[in-house]
């Protein structure tokens, strides 16, 4: 197919980069017996192959065989967007009037695997039932392969690391920008439009998730989201937000009060301070996962606000597409998740406290895991905003 489309061009890393990831890939393969994995989820589809587009809407897969050259079963009108993404030089093409799951298997059949030992991500977000079905009922009983590359994603290369640590400083940029923002008679969607207006001036592309504004009672609801109300006096304000860079993300929690706060909100404030430290103060390679939690718990528990969290305290956070800005499929920090902590590793931590209806505080940090501890990537002062 002729395409004035450099290829590569748009491509978050250098091919070598990609090369290594399908052949660490491919070792995990063989080692679970697999000979060809169905790679269906975009962020897996993009760590490993570069390729990237809002329209994963649509059917795309990545056969990856553990043995020879993979194929890329793409629709058409994404087939230019995949020329400028990767470094593959062609791709299986369907038109939107095939049958997406028909034309993959053709495309098994062309390489022979159909016979083959045949793996797909049975967790992933993107497998319909009724593609998984339509799949098993001309292959059989598929091998699952959830858990193959994930394992891979979470330990971060140098340059992954690096393009986090610039999806930080759009954070930072966004976040100032809604601080600034608050004030009586202003309405949330001016706080998330001057988040949004900032980050991505300051450099971010389009998010897996969208801002997390409330402010009065509203923001005593977990996930509470923008919904024109006008801010008064007295008011709390609950702030949460990522940005992104060639789709890795960064993410950052903050609290504002518009007057003088009840002693209850300053006191769960202050925990929630001592809390994320703890936490924070817990990570180091070859503790589990759990730990940094347990601090953070223990904290909580401490104060006696074990019922007003409820929640684990952070997740592995990077590549994302909607609807989700983590990776918390990837890897928790909670209690009885016992993967160790590992150097590259990176985690937004958000503990937050509820009086639930009436406000929420909370703080966060992006972190990666050092060698001795961790490196927060954020700049922005932690304390509760009071204006």
């Amino acid at each position: 197919m002729q395409t004035n489309v450099i290829q590569g061009r748009e491509s978050a890393f250098a091919a070598e980069e990609y090369q290594d990831r399908i052949q660490r890939a491919r070792a995990r393969l063989s080692a679970a017996g697999v000979d060809v994995m169905i790679v269906t989820g975009p962020e897996n589809i993009f760590w490993l192959t570069g390729q990237q587009t809002p329209g994963y809407y649509t059917f795309q897969a990545l056969l990856l065989p553990a043995e020879g050259e993979p194929v890329f079963v793409i629709r058409q009108l994404e087939y230019f967007n995949f020329i400028a993404n990767t470094f593959i030089s062609d791709a299986a093409v369907y038109q939107d009037g095939d049958n997406p799951v028909d034309f993959l298997f053709s495309m098994l059949q062309k390489n022979n695997w159909q016979n083959k030992r045949i793996g797909i991500d049975k967790r992933g977000w993107f497998l319909p039932i009724a593609v998984y079905e339509a799949l098993q009922s001309k292959l059989g009983e598929l091998a699952d392969c959830a858990g193959i590359i994930e394992p891979l994603r979470a330990v971060k290369s140098a340059a992954e690391l690096e393009k986090i640590a610039t999806a930080a400083r759009y954070v930072d940029a966004g976040m100032q920008a809604g601080l600034a923002a608050i004030r009586e008679g202003a309405d949330e969607n001016a706080l998330v439009s001057a988040m949004m207006g900032a980050a991505i001036a300051a450099g971010s592309e389009y998010v897996g998730m969208e801002p997390l504004v409330s402010t009065g009672p509203r923001s005593g609801v977990p996930h509470g989201t923008w919904r024109r109300r006008v801010m008064e006096a007295g008011d709390p304000v609950f702030l949460e937000m990522s940005a992104a860079h060639d789709r890795y993300h960064a993410a950052l929690m903050r609290s504002a009060w518009l007057g003088k706060p009840p002693a209850i909100a300053l006191e769960m404030e202050k925990v929630c301070q001592e809390a994320l430290q703890a936490a924070l103060d817990a990570i180091r390679p070859g503790e589990t996962c759990a730990a940094p939690h347990l601090a953070c718990q223990r904290v909580i528990d401490k104060a006696g606000f074990t019922d007003n969290f409820k929640k684990r305290t952070g997740y592995s956070i990077g590549v994302a597409f909607a609807p989700d800005w983590g990776e918390g499929g990837i890897l928790s920090l909670y209690s009885g998740v016992d993967t160790e902590l590992q150097p590259g590793m990176t985690f937004h931590i958000p503990p937050a406290l509820r009086v639930y209806g009436q406000f929420t505080v909370g703080v966060s940090e992006t972190i990666v895991v050092t060698e001795n501890g961790y490196r927060q990537l954020g700049s922005l002062a932690r304390p509760l905003t009071l204006l």
